[in-house]
Protein backbone atom coordinates (compact mmCIF):
# COMPACT_ATOMS: atom_id res chain seq x y z
CA UNK A 1 0.00 0.00 0.00
CA UNK A 2 1.55 3.36 -1.35
CA UNK A 3 0.84 6.51 1.15
CA UNK A 4 2.06 9.63 0.89
CA UNK A 5 3.31 12.45 2.79
CA UNK A 6 1.40 13.71 4.00
CA UNK A 7 -1.79 11.86 3.84
CA UNK A 8 -5.58 12.62 4.88
CA UNK A 9 -7.64 9.66 6.55
CA UNK A 10 -11.39 10.26 6.91
CA UNK A 11 -13.30 8.97 9.42
CA UNK A 12 -16.30 6.50 8.68
CA UNK A 13 -18.46 5.16 11.64
CA UNK A 14 -20.82 2.98 11.33
CA UNK A 15 -21.59 2.48 14.93
CA UNK A 16 -24.78 3.73 16.65
CA UNK A 17 -22.71 4.94 19.87
CA UNK A 18 -19.43 6.79 18.64
CA UNK A 19 -18.49 10.28 20.61
CA UNK A 20 -18.63 12.18 17.53
CA UNK A 21 -20.72 11.02 15.17
CA UNK A 22 -22.67 7.69 16.52
CA UNK A 23 -25.29 7.28 14.66
CA UNK A 24 -25.00 9.32 11.36
CA UNK A 25 -23.66 6.56 9.47
CA UNK A 26 -24.68 3.66 10.40
CA UNK A 27 -27.12 2.80 7.41
CA UNK A 28 -25.09 1.42 4.09
CA UNK A 29 -27.02 4.41 2.42
CA UNK A 30 -25.52 6.84 4.42
CA UNK A 31 -21.99 5.56 4.81
CA UNK A 32 -21.70 5.25 1.46
CA UNK A 33 -22.82 8.84 0.67
CA UNK A 34 -20.34 9.89 3.46
CA UNK A 35 -17.90 8.07 1.95
CA UNK A 36 -18.18 9.27 -1.52
CA UNK A 37 -18.05 12.89 0.15
CA UNK A 38 -14.40 12.44 2.12
CA UNK A 39 -13.25 10.84 -1.39
CA UNK A 40 -14.60 13.67 -3.54
CA UNK A 41 -13.07 16.14 -0.84
CA UNK A 42 -9.67 14.66 -0.91
CA UNK A 43 -9.12 11.87 1.67
CA UNK A 44 -6.61 9.57 1.05
CA UNK A 45 -7.63 6.77 2.65
CA UNK A 46 -11.20 5.73 4.47
CA UNK A 47 -11.02 4.44 8.43
CA UNK A 48 -14.13 2.07 8.46
CA UNK A 49 -15.12 1.47 12.27
CA UNK A 50 -17.70 -0.75 13.65
CA UNK A 51 -16.89 -0.96 17.80
CA UNK A 52 -16.79 1.98 19.52
CA UNK A 53 -14.27 2.40 22.62
CA UNK A 54 -15.07 6.03 23.88
CA UNK A 55 -15.20 6.59 27.85
CA UNK A 56 -18.16 4.33 29.51
CA UNK A 57 -19.43 2.31 26.54
CA UNK A 58 -20.29 -0.87 26.32
CA UNK A 59 -18.14 -2.57 23.99
CA UNK A 60 -19.95 -4.08 20.59
CA UNK A 61 -19.47 -7.99 20.57
CA UNK A 62 -17.97 -9.33 17.70
CA UNK A 63 -21.03 -10.22 15.69
CA UNK A 64 -22.41 -6.88 16.11
CA UNK A 65 -19.00 -5.33 14.55
CA UNK A 66 -18.91 -7.86 11.73
CA UNK A 67 -22.55 -6.92 10.84
CA UNK A 68 -22.09 -2.86 10.72
CA UNK A 69 -18.70 -3.12 8.63
CA UNK A 70 -18.70 -5.77 6.33
CA UNK A 71 -21.94 -4.89 4.53
CA UNK A 72 -20.53 -0.85 4.44
CA UNK A 73 -17.08 -2.65 2.77
CA UNK A 74 -19.17 -4.28 0.20
CA UNK A 75 -20.69 -1.50 -0.85
CA UNK A 76 -17.69 0.91 -0.74
CA UNK A 77 -15.74 -1.73 -2.77
CA UNK A 78 -18.12 -2.11 -5.42
CA UNK A 79 -18.80 1.75 -5.92
CA UNK A 80 -15.28 2.86 -5.31
CA UNK A 81 -12.82 0.12 -6.06
CA UNK A 82 -10.03 2.12 -6.25
CA UNK A 83 -10.84 3.44 -2.71
CA UNK A 84 -7.43 3.02 0.00
CA UNK A 85 -9.86 1.17 2.49
CA UNK A 86 -8.49 0.86 6.46
CA UNK A 87 -10.63 -1.01 9.28
CA UNK A 88 -10.78 0.26 12.66
CA UNK A 89 -10.57 -3.16 14.48
CA UNK A 90 -8.89 -5.14 17.69
CA UNK A 91 -10.39 -8.31 16.45
CA UNK A 92 -7.96 -10.54 14.51
CA UNK A 93 -11.60 -12.18 12.88
CA UNK A 94 -12.84 -8.94 11.92
CA UNK A 95 -9.28 -7.71 10.27
CA UNK A 96 -9.35 -11.30 8.26
CA UNK A 97 -13.23 -11.09 7.32
CA UNK A 98 -12.45 -7.49 6.11
CA UNK A 99 -9.08 -8.71 4.49
CA UNK A 100 -10.99 -11.05 2.54
CA UNK A 101 -13.37 -8.34 1.24
CA UNK A 102 -10.66 -6.46 0.26
CA UNK A 103 -9.00 -3.68 2.97
CA UNK A 104 -5.44 -2.37 2.67
CA UNK A 105 -4.92 -1.49 5.69
CA UNK A 106 -6.05 -2.80 9.88
CA UNK A 107 -6.21 0.18 11.83
CA UNK A 108 -5.30 -1.51 15.68
CA UNK A 109 -5.81 0.82 18.40
CA UNK A 110 -4.61 -1.78 21.06
CA UNK A 111 -1.75 -2.33 18.71
CA UNK A 112 -2.01 -5.76 19.39
CA UNK A 113 -2.93 -6.33 23.14
CA UNK A 114 -7.09 -6.79 23.12
CA UNK A 115 -6.26 -10.56 20.60
CA UNK A 116 -3.58 -12.44 20.89
CA UNK A 117 -4.09 -13.74 17.65
CA UNK A 118 -3.91 -10.10 15.56
CA UNK A 119 -0.46 -9.54 15.11
CA UNK A 120 0.42 -13.00 14.19
CA UNK A 121 -2.07 -12.54 11.36
CA UNK A 122 -0.63 -9.43 10.69
CA UNK A 123 3.03 -10.79 10.69
CA UNK A 124 2.42 -13.59 8.62
CA UNK A 125 0.39 -12.16 6.35
CA UNK A 126 2.81 -8.60 5.29
CA UNK A 127 -0.76 -6.43 6.11
CA UNK A 128 -0.41 -3.25 6.10
CA UNK A 129 -1.20 -2.01 9.90
CA UNK A 130 -1.90 0.69 12.18
CA UNK A 131 0.20 0.29 15.59
CA UNK A 132 -1.49 2.17 18.23
CA UNK A 133 0.11 2.49 21.77
CA UNK A 134 -2.55 1.23 24.35
CA UNK A 135 -2.78 0.08 27.72
CA UNK A 136 -5.16 -1.69 29.78
CA UNK A 137 -8.02 -3.60 28.09
CA UNK A 138 -11.10 -2.10 26.36
CA UNK A 139 -13.34 -1.67 29.60
CA UNK A 140 -10.44 0.18 31.86
CA UNK A 141 -7.87 1.60 28.90
CA UNK A 142 -9.77 5.32 29.66
CA UNK A 143 -9.05 4.87 33.28
CA UNK A 144 -5.34 5.96 33.04
CA UNK A 145 -3.54 8.79 33.16
CA UNK A 146 -0.05 8.20 32.23
CA UNK A 147 2.42 11.02 32.35
CA UNK A 148 6.64 11.28 32.85
CA UNK A 149 8.29 10.58 30.21
CA UNK A 150 5.48 9.83 27.88
CA UNK A 151 7.60 9.54 24.74
CA UNK A 152 10.08 6.80 25.69
CA UNK A 153 6.93 5.24 27.48
CA UNK A 154 5.31 5.04 23.97
CA UNK A 155 8.58 4.27 22.35
CA UNK A 156 8.83 1.34 24.16
CA UNK A 157 5.74 0.03 23.49
CA UNK A 158 6.45 0.84 19.75
CA UNK A 159 10.08 -1.60 20.01
CA UNK A 160 8.31 -4.22 22.08
CA UNK A 161 5.30 -4.97 19.67
CA UNK A 162 7.26 -4.17 16.72
CA UNK A 163 10.00 -6.69 17.46
CA UNK A 164 6.79 -9.23 17.10
CA UNK A 165 5.74 -8.24 13.71
CA UNK A 166 9.26 -7.89 12.31
CA UNK A 167 10.17 -11.75 13.21
CA UNK A 168 7.82 -12.44 10.73
CA UNK A 169 9.77 -10.52 7.99
CA UNK A 170 9.77 -6.92 6.59
CA UNK A 171 6.35 -4.94 7.44
CA UNK A 172 4.52 -1.95 6.20
CA UNK A 173 3.98 -0.53 9.61
CA UNK A 174 2.77 2.94 10.84
CA UNK A 175 2.96 4.01 14.60
CA UNK A 176 0.44 6.09 16.15
CA UNK A 177 0.80 7.13 19.88
CA UNK A 178 -2.88 7.26 21.03
CA UNK A 179 -3.29 10.67 21.63
CA UNK A 180 -6.79 10.59 24.00
CA UNK A 181 -6.29 7.20 25.03
CA UNK A 182 -5.07 6.83 28.83
CA UNK A 183 -2.98 9.36 29.04
CA UNK A 184 -2.87 13.25 30.94
CA UNK A 185 -3.71 16.34 29.35
CA UNK A 186 0.07 17.61 29.59
CA UNK A 187 0.99 14.11 27.65
CA UNK A 188 -1.49 13.93 25.34
CA UNK A 189 -0.41 17.26 24.05
CA UNK A 190 3.39 16.64 24.55
CA UNK A 191 2.82 13.88 22.02
CA UNK A 192 2.45 16.21 19.14
CA UNK A 193 5.53 17.52 19.22
CA UNK A 194 8.83 15.98 19.04
CA UNK A 195 7.65 13.07 17.23
CA UNK A 196 10.80 11.56 16.21
CA UNK A 197 11.52 10.54 19.81
CA UNK A 198 9.11 8.28 19.55
CA UNK A 199 9.23 7.37 15.36
CA UNK A 200 10.79 3.57 15.66
CA UNK A 201 12.44 2.40 12.41
CA UNK A 202 11.79 5.32 10.59
CA UNK A 203 7.86 4.06 10.04
CA UNK A 204 4.83 6.72 9.74
CA UNK A 205 3.28 8.40 12.55
CA UNK A 206 -0.23 8.76 12.28
CA UNK A 207 -2.01 11.72 14.46
CA UNK A 208 -5.78 11.37 15.51
CA UNK A 209 -6.98 13.96 17.79
CA UNK A 210 -9.77 14.93 15.96
CA UNK A 211 -12.91 16.55 18.38
CA UNK A 212 -11.51 14.82 20.80
CA UNK A 213 -11.62 15.60 24.83
CA UNK A 214 -8.45 17.20 25.05
CA UNK A 215 -9.54 20.31 23.20
CA UNK A 216 -12.28 20.85 25.45
CA UNK A 217 -10.54 19.60 28.64
CA UNK A 218 -7.85 22.44 28.16
CA UNK A 219 -10.54 25.39 26.93
CA UNK A 220 -13.73 24.70 28.16
CA UNK A 221 -17.43 22.71 26.77
CA UNK A 222 -17.66 25.89 24.17
CA UNK A 223 -14.54 25.52 22.26
CA UNK A 224 -14.57 25.21 18.79
CA UNK A 225 -13.99 21.88 18.09
CA UNK A 226 -13.30 21.90 14.28
CA UNK A 227 -11.29 24.88 14.51
CA UNK A 228 -8.87 23.73 17.50
CA UNK A 229 -8.56 20.48 15.64
CA UNK A 230 -7.22 22.37 12.57
CA UNK A 231 -4.68 24.33 14.88
CA UNK A 232 -3.62 20.48 16.65
CA UNK A 233 -3.20 18.80 13.12
CA UNK A 234 -0.92 21.69 11.93
CA UNK A 235 1.15 21.47 14.87
CA UNK A 236 1.50 17.63 14.29
CA UNK A 237 2.37 18.33 10.65
CA UNK A 238 4.98 20.72 11.63
CA UNK A 239 6.73 18.00 13.91
CA UNK A 240 6.49 15.25 11.37
CA UNK A 241 3.22 13.39 11.47
CA UNK A 242 3.17 11.60 8.25
CA UNK A 243 -0.60 10.93 8.53
CA UNK A 244 -3.94 12.70 10.06
CA UNK A 245 -7.18 10.85 10.63
CA UNK A 246 -9.64 13.34 10.53
CA UNK A 247 -13.93 13.52 10.93
CA UNK A 248 -13.67 16.86 8.37
CA UNK A 249 -11.92 16.06 5.41
CA UNK A 250 -12.37 19.26 3.59
CA UNK A 251 -10.60 21.42 7.00
CA UNK A 252 -7.69 18.73 6.79
CA UNK A 253 -6.98 18.27 2.94
CA UNK A 254 -6.93 22.09 3.30
CA UNK A 255 -4.29 22.36 6.06
CA UNK A 256 -2.74 19.73 4.01
CA UNK A 257 -2.51 22.17 0.83
CA UNK A 258 -1.41 24.73 2.36
CA UNK A 259 1.20 23.06 3.97
CA UNK A 260 2.67 21.41 0.98
CA UNK A 261 2.67 24.63 -0.53
CA UNK A 262 4.00 26.76 2.35
CA UNK A 263 6.43 24.45 2.99
CA UNK A 264 8.05 23.78 -0.87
Amino acid sequence: MEINHPSIMGILNVTPDSFSDGGKYNSVDAALKHCEEMLNQGADIIDIGGCSTRPNNAIATELEEMERVIPVLKAIRQHFPEAEISIDTFRKNVAKACIDEGTNLINDISGGLFDPFMLPYIGENHIPYVLMHCVGTPETMHQYSLDGDIHQTVLDFFKQQCDILESYGDQQIILDPGIGFGKSLEANYALLKDIERYRHHNYMVLIGISRKSLIWKLLGPEADLENCTTILNTVALLHGADILRVHNVKNAVELKKTFIFADR
